[in-house]
């Protein structure tokens, strides 16, 4: 069984998404972020139902990295509330897995 994670958020722009994407890779607390989009998202808020349209962001990444991957999205985030939602892989390529937690474990100044 992995460990390994894909961490779902969305953001109001792609040039937040891309400050987050990058940060968080650079940071090595995902191997890999997707930007996807602009999506219509629909939702509750503050009693109404709201429709914006955003970016979709998925981070690869592991258990281990993930609470200070939820951390770090929280505080680069312009949203209050951000979706910072983790879901398990159900099952990957062991070569992939492999790649995933080299990149996780190698920080580029060692």
């Amino acid at each position: 069984m992995s460990d390994a994670l894909i961490v779902f958020s969305t953001c109001a722009n792609r040039n937040e998404a891309q400050k987050i994407a990058r940060t968080i890779v650079e940071e090595r607390l995902a191997a890999c972020v997707q930007l996807l989009g602009p999506i219509e998202s629909v939702y509750w808020w503050q009693g109404s139902v709201e429709k914006s349209e955003e970016v979709l962001l998925l981070f690869k990444t592991t258990q281990a990295q993930y609470p200070t991957l939820e951390k770090r999205v929280a505080e680069l985030h312009s949203y209050d509330t951000p979706e910072i939602v983790a879901v398990p892989f159900a099952s990957a390529s062991q070569k992939y897995l492999a790649w995933l937690q080299a990149t996780l474990q190698t920080a580029p100044w060692q």
